[in-house]
């Protein structure tokens, strides 16, 4: 049977200064309030597959969108550790923050790094009040996690450029209203395959731009096709350098790869199984340990992260390896909690609604941002080891 709402259980954290506690206390508050009053219910995953743009909305209100965005530029002005708490007590109580993960994470930064003057102040403000829904155009059919295989074009032309081809994976682009696209700029040299790759400003709503689901084993929506036939891009919505696509693009990485969410996607079932071993309902089980253990662990190397961040310092090769292991962990939680319940019913419904969405997700833990056997290469090449 379901049991009423209860307090967020959060991982142990690293040592914290005072605005940092400060801060995690007062979103804890608001998130507890929350789920006491109804207004979500925490799910597994939920920075992919649950959206509500009113709960983004009112993030933005209260300060907790564009954190590291200057305040010139409708931001926060704020720091990547006081992001980071804002963003781990979402993720560990299952919040539905899918409106904005993609915008406030990566494209955001990636915009304060690129991006031109007008750029910023024509997209960074509405950013931060939760009002722009972005997604990301990298993966195509038949790649995998090779970018530099991509074989969209674009094509210049008088005040801009033509965009055709496809991009798949597209998280929330039925919903988002425009993404980043990755596109070859020049014609291939099988020699050098990084170069000629530039990054666009696409509106999702564009003449040319068709919009397909991908629909999930489960029955969900959050995955797309997206086809370009043509799509004119003008000048002012190309982001960066004309060439330099592949630089700007594993640099916007290192945000997408290293975030809580890479080993928080399956906290809420690790969360109610302990709670379920306290209550009875299943056997207290010593494997609980190991993996809070490893999610702490991961706490802490995300934390690293976000300090490097800060200092503005090379994190690539960090953020590869919170990716490699906390996918792998969220993965390990699910089939940790199904072993558990596999004796026999057990009556939790939250339980096994949880886990039901947990398993069906997990294919997409290890893939998403790169797969693990792309992401060793990488940790491997920023260790010099190939």
């Amino acid at each position: 049977m379901a049991r009423e709402p209860r307090p967020p259980i959060v991982p142990p954290v690293v040592v914290e200064g005072e605005v940092l506690r400060g801060l995690r206390l007062e979103v804890r508050q608001f998130l507890a309030e929350q789920i006491e009053s109804g207004r979500f219910t925490p799910h597994v995953d939920t920075w992919l597959t649950r959206w509500d743009r009113d709960f983004t909305r009112e993030l933005g209100r209260r300060g907790w969108l564009g954190m590291v965005i200057p305040e010139e530029y409708g931001g926060q002005g704020r720091t990547y550790l006081e992001r980071f708490v804002v963003t781990e007590e979402l993720l560990v109580v299952g919040a539905p923050v899918a409106a904005h993960w993609v915008a406030e994470r990566q494209i955001g930064p990636s915009l304060l790094r690129f991006g031109t003057e007008e750029q910023k102040r024509h997209f960074l403000p509405r950013i931060s009040r939760g009002d722009l829904v972005f997604g990301i155009g990298m993966s195509e059919p038949d790649s995998g996690s090779d970018l530099a295989s991509v074989r969209t074009r674009a094509q210049q032309v008088d005040g801009g450029w033509r965009l055709t081809g496809t991009k798949v994976w597209t998280s929330g682009a039925h919903e988002a209203d425009a993404f980043f696209a990755l596109a070859r700029s020049a014609p291939l040299d099988p020699a050098h395959r990084h170069q000629g790759l530039s990054q666009f400003i696409v509106d999702l709503r564009a003449p040319g731009v068709e919009i397909r689901p991908i629909i999930s084993m489960g029955g969900d929506h959050h995955f797309n096709e997206v086809h370009l036939d043509g799509v004119l891009v003008p000048d002012d919505r190309v982001l960066g350098t004309i060439g330099e696509g592949w630089q700007q693009v594993t640099s916007e990485l290192g945000f997408e790869r290293s975030g809580p969410e890479r080993y928080l996607s399956t906290f809420q079932l690790l969360a109610a199984a302990a709670e379920a071993m306290e209550g009875g309902v299943l056997p207290l089980d010593p494997g609980l340990g190991r993996h809070v253990a490893r999610v702490a662990a991961l706490h802490q190397m995300s934390f690293a992260v976000s300090t490097a961040l800060e200092a503005h310092a090379d994190a690539d090769t960090a953020a590869a390896a919170v990716k490699v292991l906390g996918t792998t962990t969220e993965g390990d939680i699910a089939d940790y909690v199904d072993t558990l319940t596999a004796t026999g019913w057990i009556e939790d419904e939250e339980l096994h609604t949880l886990l039901h969405a947990a398993i069906l997700q997990r294919p997409g833990f290890t893939l998403r941002g790169g797969t693990n056997e792309i992401l060793r290469g990488v940790i491997a090449r920023g260790l010099g080891m190939r």
